[in-house]
């Protein structure tokens, strides 16, 4: 005879009993050869289910030695029992321990998932197995569809799925009829005839009669070994080598967890309504960053469209030490030289002289106060002003001292008030001056805000000549050149007039630092809302971490059946973790669609200003649920994968 399947020498089990210790197993010794028919018998309480654990690596004897196949069960890993459960033992329970969720099918290929078994050969041996069983009908259904003896038969059929040398029957007939339990029992004398190792735990003698071995257990002690009938030579079993060596391979993770993330859609699915308010807290953080920042990039853009009303990248030269200086009305040093001097520089883009006085305009019967704006032909494109009507003077205009008018849009409101009139060539009175229009401007902003004043603008010849006999400038507008960073020009500017002037009796408005200004305030109020909403994020994500931990107290029984089946600590360990990506990485893509949606509705009902979605923000929103469901999955992931197998199933 060769080596010994299984051996247990001095095996000692003890349990914790509040400050008591219980020995379910005082001193086992116990060999069985590969091909027996075991049954282990013995009253509530007499250590036999102890027994069938410790025998199928479930559990591990507090003192003794135990070996499978002349390897000590001490010496291997939790992994390497996780194999030997998944390949060589098959477990047949009392209660089934079906998951309620799978289809009979889905239920008996788990061991061939945990053993890396592709998909068409795993369904292949599943079907032939329950076909053979009686239950090629029921392939499909769950197991509330099920009869008890329908449900043992699946369990039986996941037991023989890797082929598995010795199957462990705890109670298999306990929970059946009498015509049930005979089949049940046939089928399992079927097995051993076929030669799998057949270990049946159960009280009842009629059960354990049908074995070739019978060992009574009582109080932790076995009281006797008893061999019936004769003895006949089992065939081995080489049904295990159809499964390989289980998943080592790089397209073995892959398939494992592909079919990780399948089990987790399938658990989402059976608690839709958990699963939704889970991800809850995900898609509220997730639409509210996306929002908040749309709304603070969206308010960026307005500002600085603003901003580019009065010129993008300006400088605006006065005369005088700032704007509230009353002598500036005084200084008449800033004249057309000093503009000539600047467009002489390579840093300067357009340079414009502007004048400017108040008078009053007049057409027929209507007359209105308006602000008389003398500028050059480039201030047009300098301000970046449209226009709506019309066109604007050119340099022969301001050469030829003109009496061409620009009016803005107020001004074109207050005097044509029907707005059916056509404006262009149009002969209005500027103070005492006929002017003829040539072009309306479309409305436009000034300042910080929307401008009510009346304004025109004509040639700065025409201004100095005919309404103020005065050839000083009110100021100078430079547009700063693209290759040229404005706080250089600013210098160089400053540097040109001092020496021209012998005094520092001008200021510089420099547009770009208000622009500078006002975005990295706005930037800073963004980030402000966008931290409080990534802290209702976070909330989300601790959200997804307690209900995960609920789950796995909910799903411990399933978990103990996957432990059993062969799931490593591992396996476990990924699944859960990633039902909790896909739990976040669905609230993510829902809170994307919100915050997007959002923004669809709110640019529809808002005119002049709107939410502006940056691509790689949505991608890192989506890219920070993942991040969320690994931070937060993986305590109650953890949790689940340290569970012991035996407890589990036993809770």
């Amino acid at each position: 005879m060769g080596q010994p399947l299984l051996v247990l020498k001095h095996i000692r089990r003890e349990f914790r009993t509040g400050e008591d210790t219980f020995a379910a197993l005082k001193d086992i010794n116990l060999t069985i050869e590969a091909g027996e028919m075991v049954a282990i018998i013995g009253a509530s309480g007499s250590g036999k289910s102890t027994l069938m654990n410790i025998l199928g690596c479930l559990d591990r004897p507090t003192s003794g030695e135990y070996s499978v196949a002349g390897r000590s069960a001490a010496d291997m890993s939790p992994d390497e029992r996780a194999d030997l459960r998944r390949d060589h033992f098959g477990f047949i329970f009392q209660r089934y321990h079906l998951l309620e969720e799978l289809t009979a099918l889905d239920n008996v290929e788990i061991p061939a998932i945990y053993s890396g078994r592709g998909p068409a050969a795993r369904h292949r041996r599943a079907t032939d197995l329950l076909s053979r069983l009686g239950m090629g009908a029921r392939l499909m259904h769950r197991p509330n569809q099920l009869s008890g003896g329908q449900q043992q038969r699946v369990s039986i059929a996941r037991s023989l799925m890797n082929g598995a040398d010795v199957i462990l029957a705890d109670e298999p007939t306990g929970a059946l009829d009498k015509q049930t339990s005979s089949e049940v029992l046939d089928i399992l004398k079927e097995l051993n005839a076929e030669g799998h190792t057949v270990i049946i735990v159960t009280h009842d003698a009629g059960v354990a009669a049908h074995a070739r071995r019978v060992i009574e257990i009582s109080d932790g002690d076995i009281v006797s070994d008893v061999r019936q009938g004769a003895e006949t030579a089992a065939p081995s079993v080489n049904g295990r080598n159809e499964t390989g060596a289980g998943r080592r391979g790089l397209a073995g993770r892959l398939g494992g967890l592909r079919e990780a993330a399948r089990m987790a859609l399938i658990a989402m699915n059976a608690h839709r309504m958990r699963s939704f308010l889970t991800m809850l807290g995900i898609i509220i953080g997730i639409a509210s960053v996306l929002s908040v920042v749309a709304l603070g990039q969206g308010t960026s853009r307005s500002v600085l469209a603003n901003i580019s009303s009065l010129g993008t990248s300006t400088l605006e030269i006065f005369p005088g030490t700032d704007f509230g200086d009353v002598r500036s009305g005084k200084i008449k040093t800033l004249v057309l030289d000093d503009v000539r001097a600047l467009q002489m520089e390579r840093f300067a883009g357009d340079v414009t002289p502007t004048v400017s006085t108040s008078s009053t305009v007049r057409l027929g019967s209507t007359e209105a106060s308006v602000m008389v704006n003398g500028v050059g032909d480039r201030y047009f494109a300098v301000k970046g002003t449209q226009i709506r009507q019309g066109r604007f003077f050119d340099a022969e205009s301001v050469r030829s001292i003109a009496q061409e008018v620009v009016i803005d849009d107020n001004t074109f409101r207050t005097l044509f008030p029907l707005r059916t009139e056509r404006p262009i060539g149009t002969i209005i009175l500027i103070g005492k001056v006929p002017c003829r229009i040539v072009g309306v401007t479309g409305a436009q902003q000034s300042g910080f805000g929307a401008s009510q004043n009346l304004t025109v603008y004509l040639p700065y010849t025409t201004v100095q000549a005919r309404f103020l006999g005065d050839s000083s400038l009110r100021s100078i507008l430079l547009r700063v050149g693209d290759a040229t960073p404005s706080s250089e020009a600013l210098v160089s500017a400053t540097r040109i007039l001092d020496q021209r002037h012998g005094r520092r009796d001008f200021f510089i408005l420099n547009t770009d630092d208000i622009r500078r200004t006002i975005t990295s305030t706005t930037e800073l109020l963004t980030l402000l809302v966008a931290a409080i909403a990534v802290i209702s994020l976070i909330v989300g994500g601790i959200g997804v971490m307690n209900i995960m931990l609920v789950s796995v107290v909910e799903r411990t029984r399933e978990i103990g059946v996957r432990l059993a089946v062969g799931g490593r600590s591992g396996d476990i360990l990924e699944q859960f973790l990633i039902e909790a990506v896909l739990i976040t990485l669905i609230g993510g893509i829902l809170g994307i669609a919100a915050a997007l949606g959002f923004g669809l509705v709110f640019n529809a009902l808002v005119s002049g200003f709107s939410l502006i979605y940056s691509p790689v923000l949505v991608a890192l929103a989506f890219g920070f649920s993942s991040l969320i469901g690994l931070a937060f999955g993986f305590l109650p992931a953890r949790s689940a994968a340290k569970l012991d197998p035996v407890d589990a199933l036993a809770r």
